[in-house]
């Protein structure tokens, strides 16, 4: 990529990885819908796109592949060919291919060709091209531009320059073009070409553009033009250009960081004003609160994205996975606007793969299997997304076998997992708890996959380290469904802060349910644990200071926080509730790291550390 700046370059990753993400999307919808002649347009001009920028970059491996997809989709295009089952097993493995170039451009390595089997993949039988377009030109309605719309142009590409990627013999135009006199004051060919890598940078590596064609020079702050798709001509007012900006990411998360030091100043703050009861303190400090606040709401919603951004690699993921096991899926996807942190967003696509991934492997029967239990041949998965108060929750959903409660109960104890009277005291849901167990796998067959007795404990603990849980609900015959909450943004957590001893402790705000006091006297035992029973239900108890290894302070009445745990609930017995605190999380003291019951640490108000809970890890380590 001699003669390429760095932004260039990246703007090209940048864009190229955008349209990766949507090919897969659009690739899957055009194999169930191949007469819609949008989607086959949409996934035309991925290709032609990537291509050209790969061209302009000099990234022949990348250029080769897109332009064997390209070629096959301009002859469907043109009604000359039609896609097969072969075709589409191609372009979803040229996307695995392009992705793995992507990433060696962006690691500054040498991209590696693809196969050319795979490439021989694409071909078709199929007559000369004609030299008129196969369609009829749709009429124009009355009062309509006279610009040419994004097909029209294509098309125009195709005839005066060619499809052949660098480095190929060009073909010659049609005749009735290349024999056509110039008009006085129209441009030649070769000025048309210039003309066109001047608009999107598709010249061939080396390539010199015309001294006579060129480019005004770009305003100060425009974005460096970078290899992109020519777009169809629109009336567009210049402004609109101006209302979005690339900045890059890493700004974003220094000015999260300093919001984080902001608040934690604001807090600071507001344990002084109470200790000091000046009445101009006060109304300072309530200024700067509310500023704090809406300063910190506003960079937070610069860092949201969509969910839809992880969610439109599954359609591709479920396709593959599908054809792979030789099963009929249909994906459903619900809730794609919902937006999270960028940061989690990220996060949280190993852990969705997998649960996908491991939907259609362990939980969709086999179309004969489904016929014979009187379902559908043909599976459902759902990946659904809704934001909930602080937190978002994302399920993913199957209609397959459901698991076995018992089955994981008696492997748990076949692996040495649980001792048996362990096991026998689990109830159903809890069993269903132990497939997060690392080591256990109920797969009777070992698969690519799954199956190999890992995964599903990593996926749990992911989502723990984002702050999150995963719970499990299934019924068998009727199907899973895994669901996922984890907080909107990871800077800044709502927390309620609880005291054991001399120390002060945070409590995820969302996990809290209730604070009660109950006589020390009520408390009774179960299997050798403390509850307290209340008027609907036994309410399981940990002793936080017991925990710590603290002695408790003897009160005839107990302080206990009621936390949600999945559909469960249970009472953690503190020594005072201190009140609620927004929090900036840091990275626990390296003495405490790996250790359950712990997520975090933080300043509080009175400038002491104190350290945040993991509600889950704090229960299982009881």
């Amino acid at each position: 990529m001699s003669g390429v700046t760095p932004e260039i370059a990246a703007d090209f990753i940048i864009e190229a990885q955008e349209i990766l993400d949507r090919l897969g999307e659009q690739l899957v919808a055009l194999e169930q819908a191949p007469d819609d002649r949008e989607q086959l347009n949409a996934v035309f001009r991925g290709f032609h796109t990537l291509k050209g920028g790969a061209g302009f970059l000099g990234i022949t491996a990348m250029v080769n592949l897109c332009h064997a997809a390209e070629e096959t989709l301009g002859l469907v295009r043109a009604g000359q060919a039609e896609l097969t089952a072969l075709h589409f097993d191609a372009a979803q493995q040229s996307l695995d291919w392009l992705q793995a170039m992507l990433d060696a451009v962006a690691g500054a390595a040498e991209p590696e060709h693809a196969p050319p089997e795979l490439i021989a993949q694409f071909s078709v039988e199929a007559p000369a091209a004609p030299v008129a377009s196969a369609a009829p030109a749709p009429a124009k309605a009355p009062g309509a531009s006279d610009m040419i719309d994004d097909d029209e142009f294509e098309a125009l590409l195709d005839q005066l320059h060619g499809a052949a990627p660098p480095g190929t013999a060009t073909p010659t135009p049609p005749a009735p073009i290349a024999a056509a006199p110039t008009p006085a004051g129209m441009i030649d060919d070769d000025e048309f070409e210039a003309l066109l890598d001047s608009l999107h940078g598709a010249s061939a590596p080396g390539a010199q553009p015309l001294p006579a064609v060129q480019a005004a020079p770009a305003p100060a702050a425009a974005k460096p033009a970078g290899p992109r798709a020519v777009p169809a001509p629109r009336a567009t007012p210049p402004s609109e250009a101006e209302h979005t900006v690339r900045v890059d990411t890493r700004r974003l998360d220094a000015i999260v960081n300093l919001i984080g030091e902001l608040v934690l100043a604001r807090n600071r703050l507001k344990t002084l004003r109470t200790r000091l009861k000046d009445e101009e303190l006060d109304r300072a400090v309530g200024s700067l609160d509310v500023a704090t606040a809406r300063l910190q709401s506003a960079v937070m919603r610069t860092r949201m994205q969509p969910v839809g951004k992880v969610f439109s690699r599954f359609p591709k993921v479920a396709r593959d996975v599908a054809r792979s096991l030789s099963k009929e899926v249909e994906l459903e996807l619900v809730g794609a606007e919902t937006e999270l942190d960028r940061n989690l967003v990220e996060a949280l696509a190993d852990p969705l793969v997998h649960l996908v991934r491991n939907g259609i492997d362990h939980g969709i029967e086999s179309p004969e299997l489904r016929e014979a239990a009187g379902k559908p041949r043909t599976g459902r998965l759902r990946l659904a997304a809704q934001q909930e108060g602080d937190y978002v929750g994302i399920e993913v959903v199957d209609d397959g076998a459901g698991i076995d409660p018992e089955r994981l109960r008696a492997k748990a104890r076949e692996k040495g997992l649980l001792d048996p009277e362990a096991a026998a005291r689990l109830s159903a849901e809890e069993c269903l708890s132990l497939v997060f167990l690392a080591g256990l796998s109920t797969k009777q067959q070992v698969t690519d996959i799954s199956g190999r007795g890992v995964g599903m404990d990593v996926v749990q603990s992911r989502i723990r380290e984002l702050g999150g849980q995963i719970q499990i609900q299934s019924e068998l015959g009727r199907g899973s469904r895994f669901l996922i909450r984890v907080p909107l943004t990871l800077a800044i957590l709502p927390t309620l802060l609880v005291q054991a001893g001399d120390d002060v402790y945070a409590l995820p705000l969302a996990r809290v349910m209730e604070v009660l006091h109950a006589p020390a006297a009520s408390v009774g035992w179960f299997d050798g644990d403390p509850v307290l029973d209340r008027q609907s239900h036994t309410l399981p108890l940990v002793d936080l200071r017991r925990w710590l290894d603290v002695e408790p302070t003897e009160t005839p009445l107990l302080t206990v926080v009621v936390l949600q745990m999945g559909d469960a609930r249970f009472g953690l017995v503190v020594d005072q509730v201190r009140g609620r605190e927004e929090v900036v999380i840091k990275p626990l003291p390296r003495a405490l790291r790996g250790l359950p019951g712990y997520a975090g640490a933080t300043l509080i108000g009175d400038g002491r550390l104190a350290l945040i809970l993991d509600v889950d890890g704090l229960r299982a380590s009881s």
